[in-house]
């Protein structure tokens, strides 16, 4: 799950994309969500390294 962790920002925009479309506002309006879902999901990265590094977790090849 860890792996696919780098889809949340991705699948985040691609979904604020389509709202804005169907909604027919414009990319330039819709900017603001943009940097919310990416500001979010730095947030969340942040947090997944420093869990990782207080916990000194090492992944494995499986």
């Amino acid at each position: 799950m860890f792996r696919l962790l780098f889809l949340l920002p991705i699948i985040l925009c691609a979904g604020w994309y389509f709202f804005l479309r169907h909604n027919g506002v414009s990319i330039k309006q819709g900017k603001k969500g943009f940097l919310y879902i990416l500001a979010l999901s730095a947030f969340v990265l942040g947090f997944f390294v420093l869990i990782m590094q207080i916990t000194e977790y090492a992944p494995t090849n499986l």
